[in-house]
């Protein structure tokens, strides 16, 4: 297993925004070719941002997957919709050790 573990921030006072658009026309997309693990604000540290998990059984599954999510007709509408919204994007993927609850 992989996952996918992103940070996005959001312009200052979009947050509200953003995660309404996600929820409403986003995540459906998502949803229908990924695996969300789990997705997060951040209470303390630095604010505007949201951490989100996706899970994947190996490159070439992400891939595959994120191709799907790509030519998905949604997925357009969705990312012209929010255009905009996002400061920075961070991106790294990370692999459960041997003794992870989660594998």
């Amino acid at each position: 297993m992989i996952i996918d573990h992103r940070t996005y921030t959001v312009q200052h006072g979009m947050n509200k925004q953003y995660l309404d658009l996600f929820e409403a026309e986003g995540l459906p997309v998502q949803l229908r070719h990924l695996n969300l693990i789990g997705y997060f604000t951040t209470s303390v540290g630095p604010q505007n941002e949201f951490v989100h998990l996706w899970s994947y059984d190996d490159l070439t599954d992400m891939e595959r997957r994120r191709a799907a999510r790509d030519a998905d007709p949604d997925w357009a509408v969705y990312k012209k919709k929010s255009a905009g919204m996002l400061v920075k994007q961070e991106n790294k993927l990370i692999t459960p050790v041997s003794f992870s609850p989660l594998k």
